[in-house]
């Protein structure tokens, strides 16, 4: 069975500081990763500046996509490393499908209460992917009474693994 990887990483320390969170109208941020620089893997080139045709330049919105770059079985994992702060008790993630355009899909949403110490979480979730439809990773953080507060990000992976040879009886 053959496999095609992408794994995507920022990191506030190679970069130049905390990647700011601004919400969406769907109250969460699409985690923004750069171009060539901090890859650790992307044969495929999944990770492409865009598929239109069209210039991206991280940390714009489209530099938070994965492209798929075959159908089949997708493997998604996360983790972010969110910036010391008192205020947030809650902790989300989720994995969309499309995010920035008609056919947004989230698939998979985790919450997560804050923790004494830093705040360190891992995400996982299998779904089927196709090339034409990007995937995202979205995040939030948010106090008391749902209310959304801007927590910078420290340092995030993202990666996908699709399983392109799945057996139908």
């Amino acid at each position: 069975m053959s496999l095609a990887v992408v794994s995507l990483i920022w990191d506030a320390e190679k970069s130049s500081g905390s990647q700011r969170v601004k919400y969406d109208d769907d109250g969460y941020y699409l985690v923004r990763f750069p171009y060539g620089e901090q890859e650790s893997y992307d044969p495929w080139n999944m990770h492409a500046s865009r598929r239109d045709g069209e210039d991206s330049r991280f940390p714009d919105a489209h530099s938070g996509l994965i492209y798929p770059s075959h159908e089949g079985w997708g493997v998604v994992s996360a983790m972010v490393h969110w910036e010391e702060d008192d205020d947030p008790h809650e902790y989300r993630a989720r994995f969309v499908r499309d995010p920035l355009g008609d056919g947004y899909d989230s698939t998979a949403t985790t919450d997560a209460a804050a923790t004494g110490g830093g705040q360190y979480k891992s995400y996982m979730w299998q779904f089927f992917v196709h090339p034409d439809v990007p995937i995202g990773l979205k995040v939030s953080a948010r106090g008391r009474r749902d209310k959304k507060i801007a927590v910078p990000l420290m340092h995030a992976q993202f990666k996908l693994a699709i399983h392109t040879d799945v057996a139908e009886p």
